[in-house]
């Protein structure tokens, strides 16, 4: 454990300690500051993903104090990117050929995290905002990475600092205090998101709201799947059918956008067991034949983000399956009430058949060099989410 002395507020000092390891951060701490059980904070969530990947990422916790009371809490990882693995295809947004000279050539990209590296907003901290402002909470938090970056990395210094990422209410909380820190805003894919209606209390009603075409549409996707059957898994299938979902998942993976690192069936089944209801793994059974899966957290009340999948391609269009998984999804998200369905970036158009919009977020990154750092901005500007179609499903604007 490190600690030290990192600033001042008007009254009192804000002090950190810094630790290498989910098993040896304090709960209690962690637990006053993460009041609101944010799914993503919680030390169980983390302990899956830093034994998920603690063979090639680097994690590192840390609790913010004033007079020895918690006042903020936040995670970092350490990831190396190889440029090989990257094409400007398989970036979530449209870059120029400046911007992959700039970072991609012949480089591995090291770059210290603060925030998820598996689903969207701002959750990689939190801050006691009756006892801190946020000018103190942002101040203390890039010194707290500066210091990561600079001394707990000394050998291994990563030329990046990346927040990711925040959706539009808190960059209009937080986003003029990070850029006053010298951290450049930028964009990426919008994330696809389904507002779910009062009325809408089954699926049938969520229907016969949509437009004939894609009501048609929906009914292709059933009869296609009909053959397909979905199950709830526990802990135990998931363990039973990890070699088939490890596969599924890989496939998944290989043609997906470029990801900051990816779990396995072992992580799913820590999930399952650490999470209980507020992880959801359903499999896609073709016979006896494992053909897909998806995944979704409950992180807070309300909400259901949908977030890893696993496909047999083979099976794809014929069945028609990544269709119906979305249709899952909706109707998932009407039989827990919540008032917000997450779909996530990427295939934007076919999330739009199911009535999900865009939703703009922005990130926050940080070159370790002054003078590079000054460089990022006209760099970053030339960052623009790729290009989208959007279908509207519904007979009229919902409210």
């Amino acid at each position: 454990m490190l600690h030290r002395i990192i600033s001042n507020s008007q009254s009192k000092a804000i002090t950190y300690s810094l630790f290498q390891s989910c098993n040896k951060v304090p709960n209690k701490d962690w637990q006053a500051i993460n009041k609101e059980d944010n799914l993503y904070l919680v030390l169980p969530y983390l302990a899956v993903i830093e034994d998920s990947l603690a063979a090639t990422i680097d994690f590192w916790y840390v609790i913010f104090y004033q007079d020895q009371i918690p006042v903020g809490i936040a995670y970092t990882q350490l990831i190396k990117v190889n440029p090989k693995q990257i094409s400007q295809q398989k970036l979530p947004c449209k870059v120029s050929d400046a911007i992959q000279n700039f970072f991609l050539k012949n480089l591995e990209i090291k770059t210290l995290v603060c925030g998820n590296l598996f689903a969207c907003g701002a959750h990689g901290f939190s801050f006691d905002t009756t006892k801190i402002n946020t000018q103190e909470a942002t101040k203390a938090l890039t010194e707290a990475l500066k210091d990561i970056r600079t001394v707990v990395h000394a050998d291994d210094k990563p030329s990046f600092i990346l927040l990711k990422e925040f959706w539009q209410e808190k960059v209009q909380l937080l986003g003029n205090d990070f850029e006053e820190l010298h951290y450049k805003a930028f964009e990426v894919d919008v994330n696809m998101v389904l507002e779910l209606q009062p009325h809408w209390n089954t699926f049938e009603d969520y229907l016969t709201d949509f437009r004939t075409k894609f009501r048609t549409r929906a009914k292709k996707t059933f009869e296609k799947s009909a053959a397909v059957s979905i199950k709830d898994f526990n802990s135990k299938n998931i363990r039973l059918y990890a070699e088939a979902i490890d596969k599924l998942y890989r496939s998944v993976i290989e043609n997906a956008d470029f990801k900051l690192g990816h779990l396995n069936a072992r992580a799913f089944e820590g999930f399952k067991d650490q999470l209980g209801d507020q992880f959801i793994f359903k499999g896609y059974f073709l016979d006896d034949d494992l053909i897909g899966f998806t995944t979704a957290f409950v992180p807070q009340d309300q909400v259901l983000e949908a977030n890893h999948i696993g496909i047999n391609y083979t099976y794809n269009k014929s069945h028609a399956l990544y269709q119906r998984m979305l249709y899952e999804y909706v109707s998932t998200a009407i039989q827990l009430r919540t008032k917000e369905l997450r779909l996530g970036r990427t295939a934007e158009t076919i999330k739009s058949t199911v009535g999900a919009t865009p939703k703009r977020m922005k990130l926050y990154v940080k070159h370790g060099n002054t003078l590079s750092n000054q460089l990022l901005k006209p760099l970053v500007d030339f960052i623009t989410p790729n290009d989208y179609e959007i279908r509207t499903p519904f007979k009229a604007q919902l409210s």
